[in-house]
C-alpha cells in the first residue's frame, strides 16, 4: 500500500498505513496556516481489498459544514470521475474504497492541473478570434494569461470573466472550459451574435501558484486574492493587481467571476447590491441576467445563497463588488458546489466536471440576454 501526492495539485500527509483498515492522514495547510479544505492524492493498493481512511484534521478544516453530506471524488482513468463512501464524525473524515485497480486518485473535488489549464490556452489560441496576453508573472513566477476573444472593436461592450481565485475552487476552470469552448463555436448563433456586440477577457486561472501547490483559498504567500480587489500589491497580490489594471484599460461592462461553495449544495450568484455606487440600471440588469440565465440552466436556482449586503456596506475588497463600484456595471459572483447539487441531484457523481461546462454554456445565454443593455 502506498500514498501519494507529490503531483500538481497534490495534497496530504500520511501520519499511518500500517492498517489498510484504518489509514490515518491529515490535510496540509495553505501556506499561512490560515486555509485548508482541499485534499488530492494517490493510493496504490491490491485489486479486491477494502481501504479506509480518515482524515483526521477534518474538524478544524476552514468550513467543516462543508462535510455534512459530503462524498469525496475519485478516479481510476483520472478523466471519469465518481462519488466514494464519505462520513464525518468526531472531526474525521472518512472515506472507503473498494480497489478495481491497482492506483486510484482520490480528491475534493475533479482536479483541474495546470497541465490541463496550459493544453487549454495552448489549444484555443489556434482560433482566428483569440489572442494571448501575458499580464505578469505570480510569485512563483508562472504565467497570468488573459485569453481575449474578439476584435478590440472599442465600439463593443466589454465581457470579464475570471476563475479559481482560490484554487481549490476547481469547478470553476470546468466551467470557463465549457464557456469557452461554445463561444468559440463557429455553427453556435449566439455565440456569434455575442461577439458581433462583445470582446471577451477570460483569466482561466488567477492563482496558478495555489493551484499547483494544493491550496484551497490563497496564493503562494498566502494571500486569500479575493480580498485584495481594494489595494492589490505586486509583493503580496500581483494576480490581482496585473487583472485590476487591464480592467481599467479595457472597461468592464459585465464581470463574472468564478467559485465554489463548500457548504451549500446549490448553484447560484452573489450580486453586488450593497456596492455604494449601485443604481436601478445595475438593479434592472441583474434581475434579468438571473431569471435568464434560471431559463438557460434548470441547475441555477435563486432559493439558496448568500444573504445580500446592505445598501452601501458591501465589503468591496471582494472581486465583484469592486469591479461593480468602480465600473458601476453587472457584476456577479457565480458559486457551484462541491457535494451534489440537491435540486438535481446525481448520488454517484454529485456536481462534477461534466455539470461545470453546461452551466458555463448556460452562462453564455444569461450574457446575451442583456448585452445590449450594458
Amino acid at each position: 500500500m502506498r500514498i501519494s501526492a507529490n503531483f500538481d495539485g497534490g495534497n496530504i500527509e500520511v501520519i499511518n498505513i500500517d492498517n489498510h483498515n484504518d489509514i490515518q492522514l491529515a490535510i496540509r495547510p495553505d501556506f499561512g496556516g490560515e486555509f485548508y479544505q482541499w485534499f488530492n492524492f494517490r493510493l496504490e493498493g491490491s485489486v479486491g481489498q477494502t481501504y479506509t481512511m480518515h482524515i483526521n484534521n477534518a474538524g478544524t478544516a476552514s468550513y467543516p459544514k462543508g462535510w455534512e453530506d459530503y462524498q469525496a471524488v475519485a478516479s481510476y482513468d483520472r478523466q471519469h470521475w465518481f462519488r466514494l463512501p464519505t462520513s464525518y464524525q468526531d472531526g474525521k473524515l472518512t472515506i472507503t474504497v473498494d480497489l478495481d485497480c491497482e492506483a486510484i486518485q482520490i480528491a475534493y473535488f475533479a482536479p483541474y492541473s495546470y497541465e490541463r489549464h496550459l493544453d487549454f490556452i495552448s489549444e484555443v489560441q489556434l482560433h482566428p478570434s483569440v489572442s494571448l496576453e501575458h499580464l505578469g508573472l505570480t510569485l512563483d513566477g508562472r504565467d497570468m494569461t488573459l485569453l481575449k476573444i474578439g476584435d478590440d472593436d472599442e465600439d463593443k461592450k466589454s465581457i470579464w470573466i475570471t476563475a479559481r481565485q482560490h484554487p481549490g475552487e476547481t469547478m470553476a476552470e470546468w466551467l470557463v472550459e465549457g464557456l469557452v469552448s461554445q463561444l468559440l463555436d463557429g455553427d453556435n448563433p449566439n455565440s456569434k451574435s455575442l461577439l458581433d456586440k462583445a470582446n471577451f477577457y477570460i483569466v482561466p486561472n488567477m492563482n496558478p501558484d495555489g493551484s499547483v501547490r494544493g491550496h484551497l483559498r490563497t496564493n503562494a504567500v498566502g494571500a486569500n486574492l479575493n480580498r485584495e480587489w481594494q489595494t492589490p500589491s505586486l509583493e503580496k497580490s500581483p494576480e490581482v493587481f496585473y487583472v485590476v489594471n487591464k480592467m481599467k484599460e479595457t472597461g468592464v461592462d459585465l464581470f463574472y467571476d468564478v467559485h465554489g461553495d463548500e457548504g451549500l449544495p446549490y448553484v447560484f450568484v452573489a450580486g453586488c447590491e450593497g456596492v455604494p455606487h449601485y443604481t436601478d440600471k445595475m438593479a434592472q440588469l441583474q434581475s434579468k441576467f438571473v431569471s435568464s440565465l434560471q431559463l438557460a440552466s434548470a441547475d441555477f436556482q435563486t432559493q439558496y445563497g448568500y444573504a445580500k449586503d446592505e445598501p452601501g456596506k458591501a465589503n468591496l475588497t471582494v472581486g465583484s463588488n469592486w469591479v461593480a463600484n468602480t465600473f458601476k456595471c453587472l457584476s456577479n459572483t457565480l458559486e457551484m458546489p462541491f457535494k451534489d447539487n440537491a435540486n438535481l441531484s446525481d448520488p454517484f457523481v454529485g456536481w462534477s466536471p461534466e455539470r461545470s461546462i453546461y452551466l458555463g454554456e448556460a452562462s453564455l445565454l444569461a450574457m446575451l440576454a442583456v448585452v445590449d443593455e450594458l
